[in-house]
């Protein structure tokens, strides 16, 4: 009798964490849409963002912005998801001590995705939204300089 208990929560531990793992993995699975290279080419200039998928959890993107042959910005990000939290980790090149900020997740869905950051200078919240025809638009919004602020950027998968 005490073989069949100890074998039934072995089964039971076993099958638990199996399900753990998976709702880990699953859930950065609506973010698979982000997988590609983006671009918005306007008369200031280019901004590139180019987005892989690491493995199950974790997905990465440079992002930058080209003027002339001039890097104005240049970001690296990561997605990752961690048990049931989603949090995108940007490190902005020559900010914070080149360490990433952290935007846990504050909305999912198949169209689109909302990180937040209270405590930080700017901005406060990331948006992605999925368009039609292949195109997404990144959205920086907050308070700069004691004052609501945002930036729309519309990019095109190439």
């Amino acid at each position: 009798m005490f073989q069949k208990i100890t074998l039934l929560a072995l089964v039971l531990a076993v099958v638990s964490c199996q399900k753990k793992e998976s709702v880990e993995k699953d859930k950065i699975k609506i973010a698979d849409w982000l997988i590609g290279n983006w671009e918005n080419t306007s008369p200031d200039g280019v901004l590139t963002e180019n987005w892989q998928k690491l493995n199950d959890s974790t997905f990465n993107a440079s992002s930058y912005f080209v003027k002339g042959k001039d890097t104005i910005h240049f970001e690296t990000i990561v997605l990752a998801q961690k048990g049931e939290t989603l949090t995108y980790f940007a490190t902005v090149k020559g900010q914070n001590e080149d360490k990433a900020v952290a935007f846990p997740s504050t909305s999912e869905s198949d169209k689109q995705l909302v990180f937040e950051n209270g405590k930080h200078d700017y901005p406060q919240k990331i948006t992605y939204t999925k368009g039609a025809n292949n195109t997404l638009t990144a959205e920086i919004s907050g308070n700069l300089n004691g004052k609501p602020s945002s930036e729309k950027f519309v990019l095109t998968k190439k």
